[in-house]
Formats: structure tokens, C-alpha cells, sequence
């Protein structure tokens, strides 16, 4: 008998496109005939075009839901679904997002279901499994020690079983990294240090970080390095390196670094991995079905510190 597993996962971005690639290496795996890459390819293409809409990149005199009709495929069980989801930014318009496919692998039906905030809805027991990026993790429920976080791997133990029943269980392997991004003359003005957490220790003034990243931030540099920092942001509208070269000091998520270099800013230490992770909240995965879903996505082949 087949058994369904529903799956919290992102409705858009880099952390969906890492569960729609592993699954479909699970598939041919498991199935060499499993049609599930083009599903996969399917989603992710239609996402970043609409995602290129939205931004202003791309332009088309196609209605919105006319777009959102031709994606789907109702008669189809296993087709994708896609919905609308309403941008909450000044003047943007309704964007399309990835809404739920169902794809059977073997005795189980993983059943992906976007979700705006997946941890969060691990949290409220409406999941037993899910995906969402670590750092969702540290901004809500980490506990914030002087000792800085360094490790994704570190997460559970700095979880209270009071706050929360949702534990990482292994990483996907698309990591990036939130580094710390130094400009000339502060580096000049700072202490002869190398550019990680003690230089920051020494720092007495402003730390410019995306929002939100606060506690973020405090954990993977601890809270005896934060203890003088004041936090700042980026304007609207203005991109996060450059505000980072404006103040001279800043912690950002960071893939090549070459936008930052554009900006004449030097790249220190690799503060903590950034990397898409299963969730468990383990008063719900009780089921058999949720044991063979957390298999699927659990391998020793996977890059990342956190595979099993």
C-alpha cells in the first residue's frame, strides 16, 4: 500500500531548486525511467521566469492568470501546481509560486507543499518533515552564546527543547557562506587581526547586515564580539555590498565574492555556512512514511557536513 508523506517546502528560490534536484536524483536513482527531472526542470524554469517578471527583467502581455492556467495540468495527478502570491513590496504585482506536486518513489508518495515559512510551520505541528534555509533556524530559535556558531551541524544543540520540537536532520549541499566584508580603511584603521570574529571584537560602532539578520548574526559571531557593534541596513533599494563599502564593516551572504571585490571590498573569514536543510519536528514523524521520506533525502554522496 502506498503512503503519502506531505513535505513543507519553500514556494520559490534557491532552497525549493535544491529539494526539486535532489528528488529527481532520487528518482533515477531509484528508477531510471522516473520522469520526475522534467517536473523538476518544469518548476524550476517556469520560477525564475516568473521570477524575472516580477523584477522587471522579463515582459510579457500574457495575463497573469492566463500564465497560471497554462503551467497546470489538472488532469494530471502528478502534474505541478503552481498559485499566486502577492507580493507585499511597493508596486509589484501578484507573482506566480510553486503551490504542490506529488511524486511517488517506490512505496511512498512525497507530497511537496509550498509553504510561505516552512520551519515555522514545522514549529506549529502542521508538518512532520520539511525544508528550509539554516538560517531560519538561527534567526528564530538558536540559543545565543558567547562562543561564536561555526558549524550547521551545532544547530540542534543550541535548540531548547522548550521552544521547539523541530530539529535539523541532514543538508542538501547548496552552500554559501555569510562571510565578513571589510573596506581598505577600516581594514587600515582595525586591529592586526585577522579579518573574522576578532576583528569584529575590536570594532566599536556600526555593523551593516541584511534585516532581520540580527540574531542571526550574534550567534555566528557570538555575543562578546557584538558586545559594542551597532547594527545598520541597507537603504531601499540599494544593494548590500555597496552599503557594506559604505560603512566599512558587514556581514553578507556571499557566493564568489565578486560583487563585493567590485566594490572594493576584501573578503575575511566565512563566518557560517549557509545551506538548505531537512526538518524534523519529531512529535510528528512517528509514521513509516516519514522514515523512508527522510532516507530519500539522506546520503553519504551529498557535500554537506550534516549527511549521514
Amino acid at each position: 500500500m502506498t503512503e503519502t508523506i506531505p513535505v513543507a517546502v519553500p514556494r520559490k528560490g534557491r532552497p525549493l531548486e535544491a529539494v526539486l534536484e535532489r528528488l529527481a536524483a532520487r528518482t533515477r536513482e531509484l528508477d531510471e525511467t522516473a520522469p520526475f527531472d522534467d517536473v523538476a526542470d518544469h518548476v524550476i524554469s517556469t520560477l525564475r521566469y516568473e521570477k524575472a517578471i516580477t523584477k522587471g527583467n522579463q515582459s510579457t502581455a500574457e495575463p497573469v492568470y492566463d500564465r497560471l492556467a497554462n503551467y497546470s495540468d489538472l488532469a494530471n495527478p502528478e502534474a505541478p501546481e503552481f498559485t499566486l502570491l502577492r507580493d507585499d513590496r511597493e508596486a509589484m504585482p501578484r507573482r506566480i509560486v510553486f503551490d504542490s506536486v506529488t511524486v511517488p518513489v517506490g512505496d511512498v508518495e512525497v507530497q511537496l507543499v509550498g509553504r510561505e515559512e516552512p520551519f515555522r510551520a514545522l514549529r506549529k505541528h502542521e508538518f512532520a518533515l520539511g525544508f528550509d534555509s539554516a538560517d531560519l533556524v538561527l534567526e528564530e530559535v538558536v540559543e545565543l552564546r558567547e562562543e561564536p556558531l561555526a558549524r550547521i551541524a551545532d544547530l540542534n544543540a543550541r535548540i531548547s527543547p522548550r521552544d521547539t520540537d523541530v530539529r535539523v536532520v541532514t543538508g542538501l549541499g547548496d552552500t554559501v557562506y555569510h562571510t565578513l566584508l571589510v573596506s581598505p580603511e577600516r581594514k587600515a584603521d582595525g586591529p592586526d587581526v585577522p579579518l573574522g570574529h576578532e576583528f569584529v571584537k575590536a570594532h566599536d560602532g556600526p555593523l551593516c547586515i541584511s534585516p532581520r539578520y540580527e540574531r542571526l548574526v550574534e550567534a555566528i559571531l557570538g555575543t562578546d564580539a557584538v558586545q559594542n557593534v551597532t547594527f545598520c541596513y541597507p537603504d531601499e533599494g540599494t544593494e548590500e555590498e555597496e552599503a557594506i563599502a559604505d560603512v566599512g564593516l558587514g556581514v553578507y551572504l556571499t557566493v564568489t565574492g565578486s560583487t563585493a571585490r567590485d566594490y572594493g571590498l576584501e573578503l575575511g573569514e566565512r563566518l557560517f555556512p549557509s545551506e538548505t536543510v531537512l526538518l524534523e519536528n519529531h512529535k510528528e514523524a512517528t509514521t513509516e512514511a516519514a522514515r523512508k521520506a527522510k532516507l530519500l533525502f539522506c546520503s553519504p554522496e551529498l557535500d554537506t557536513e550534516l549527511s549521514v
